[in-house]
């Protein structure tokens, strides 16, 4: 028996076993009447899993039948060819071509005559005989088939199984193609901008290249740094000892030093006594004379200065006689006071002498300097001097010694408040010289002493001043405001007495000290006589005002030099506000400012003889304001 090529179909694995069983019995059937209707010979391939097909022995089939399903059979004649779909994909009762003739290319044997009934009996049970090979062939194969299809769909399970898993794959497959196509485009994009990364690429090599030479510059940097740091931890090592050597000095030092700040507060405490004891030696109330210079540069004869002795002054008088008989005679007055200052003495020699007299005042004292003379002898000068630093008065000066010595006594836990006043006296009325209002609004003032002993002034402006420009500050506005006139022996002269006052208060909290004083500064007005200032209607009111309060201030100054019980303070308004300057708890120093004029003699005479009762005035014994 010959066998068919066998091919296979995608279609026999896929389809069912259910499927081929129940279309096997219907194929048969129609397969017996087709050959008890045509008779041909008859051969049967089944096409599948590459399993043998059963044919006739008597004719071979012409050609392969190609698979249609799962299985084919192929019957006919040795020239004819009968296809039928299997159960699985042809229908039941499906075409079966007829069995071709001889004469159209057919194998088959001629048709017998009608009439040959035995011969076509034999040829009808041969073709049985054959029939029946091939229906057992078929059982047979039929058999094979349904182990066949067990494989089958034992494969088609793994199959499916395999199907499953690549659609999950493929699943995944479409997530990574989906991400792929994302950055599909980012690469698109990156693409585009190609050439720019390129030349960022060179520049970015280019900088790689340096920061690479920077790299092995840095390392050997670090290397030395390294050195440099093992050099210095060693250095450290032997600081640190050093430094604990040093702590333990700076302990003792400190320790030293609390010794040494107990030494120097006892050593100023000791200073001040001692310096107030020099005063005292001195003099509660002293007397400088000073000569101004002739305005055209001469020389004064009538007043004569001994080279050898700096507190004596001479003045020398040619009186002629009166009969003529007799020659003239020359008389001498002699004074002598603290010190003398003849006219070549600069502003920096006259403060020297006072210097000690106020740092009296910064450690407790009431201190009172004032300048007396006729009209025009430079008591101003001498008080205010001005606006250069060479030429600068008593008062500038004085201001920034206190603020000087101030902040040097403030390393040794002193703090000082400085406040600042400026008054004059005009006519007997007080007026405020640092006043800033209306003229029409000025207050009126009065002077009020209070229970113990302090001098006030009510209304009057007193200012907490803190550096030495905002004190020169206000000096320059009451330079302004005081009252001046023109007379006969002066061109500005101060027509009212002006008092410059800066209390003083010192606390050392850390010693529990405190001393509170008063620095007073004055400028009096000038003495003169009606007939050589020719004063008239106001100026005259001015003058007599000046004289008598001057004269007043001598009464008041005659009785402390006698000693008197009851000095009259209150007879003028100039002695009623000095009387805690002239009283004994103070220090007071007097300037008398006299012209070298010839025709100044008699007022310099004058000033002279009030300045030596001044000078033989003993007022007793300073104390310091101390708490």
């Amino acid at each position: 028996m010959s066998r068919l090529p066998v091919m296979t179909s995608k279609r026999v694995l896929t389809s069912s076993s259910s499927e081929n069983s129940q279309d096997m019995a219907p194929a048969q059937k129609r397969l017996r009447k087709d050959q008890e209707k045509h008779k041909p010979q008859v051969a049967a391939t089944v096409i599948g899993d590459k399993r043998p097909a059963v044919a006739a022995t008597r004719a071979p089939l012409s050609k392969p039948v190609r698979s249609v399903g799962a299985a084919t059979v192929a019957f006919g004649p040795s020239r004819g060819v009968l296809k039928q779909a299997a159960a699985s994909t042809a229908p039941r009762g499906g075409n079966i071509k007829q069995p071709v003739s001889a004469k159209t290319g057919g194998t088959g044997a001629s048709r017998r005559q009608p009439w040959d009934l035995k011969g076509k009996v034999n040829d009808m049970e041969g073709k049985i005989r054959n029939y029946q090979t091939k229906v057992k062939s078929v059982n047979e194969e039929n058999e094979v088939l349904k182990g066949s299809v067990t494989q089958s769909q034992t494969k088609m399970a793994e199959l499916e199984r395999e199907v499953g898993r690549q659609r999950s794959q493929i699943s995944e497959y479409e997530v990574k193609l989906q991400a792929l196509s994302g950055v599909r485009e980012e690469l698109e994009k990156v693409s585009s901008d190609k050439s720019f990364l390129q030349k960022e690429l060179s520049n970015l090599e280019g900088k790689y290249k340096v920061m690479e030479t920077l790299r092995d510059s840095q390392e050997t940097e670090l290397q030395t740094l390294k050195m440099k740091l093992s050099v210095q931890e060693s250095t450290m090592a032997r600081l640190q000892a050093s430094l604990r050597d040093t702590e333990e000095e700076v302990r003792s030092l400190k320790e030293t030093v609390a010794q040494q700040q107990d030494e120097l507060h006892a050593g100023e405490m000791e200073r001040r006594r001692l310096h107030n004891s020099i005063q005292e030696l001195k003099g509660n109330i002293r007397v400088f004379c000073r000569v101004r210079p002739q305005e055209d540069g001469g020389s004064s004869n009538h007043i004569q200065l001994p080279s050898s002795d700096d507190k004596s002054i001479i003045l020398a008088k040619t009186e002629e006689s009166h009969t003529g008989k007799t020659a003239d005679t020359h008389k001498n007055y002699n004074f002598s006071f603290d010190r003398v200052f003849g006219p070549q003495a600069s502003q920096q020699e006259i403060f020297e002498e006072i210097s000690l007299l106020v740092q009296s005042a910064l450690d407790g004292y009431n201190v009172c300097c004032f300048a007396y003379g006729q009209t025009g002898s430079g008591k101003t000068y001498t008080m205010e001097g001005d606006e250069f630093d060479v030429t600068r008065g008593v008062i500038p000066r004085a201001v920034q010694q206190i603020f000087k010595a101030g902040q040097k006594l403030e390393a040794q836990g002193w703090e000082f408040t400085f406040t600042a006043s400026f008054v004059e006296i005009y006519n007997e009325s007080l007026r405020d010289l640092l006043y800033t209002g209306k003229a029409s609004k000025r207050p009126e003032h009065e002077i009020r002493k209070a229970a113990n002993n302090e001098v006030t002034i009510t209304n009057l402006t007193y200012e907490k001043v803190y550096t030495e420009d905002q004190v020169l500050g206000l000096i320059a506005l009451a330079k302004q405001n005081r009252s001046t006139a023109q007379t006969a022996q002066n061109d500005r002269s101060s027509r009212s007495h002006s008092v410059f006052q800066l209390h003083i208060e010192g606390v050392n909290a850390g010693r529990d000290v405190r001393c509170k004083s008063a620095l007073c500064l004055v400028d009096l007005a000038g003495s003169e006589r009606m007939v050589k200032s020719q004063s008239q209607g106001e100026r005259f009111k001015e003058m007599t005002a000046i004289n008598s309060s001057l004269s007043n201030l001598g009464i008041v100054i005659t009785a402390l030099a006698n000693k008197e019980s009851h000095v009259p303070y209150r007879n003028s308004k100039l002695t009623y506000l000095l009387q805690g300057c002239l009283g004994g708890n103070s220090k007071t120093l007097m300037f008398v400012n006299i012209s070298p004029e010839p025709d100044s003699f008699g007022e310099t005479l004058n000033s002279l003889r009030f300045a030596s009762k001044v000078n033989d005035c003993v007022i007793g014994t300073a104390s310091s304001n101390k708490k």
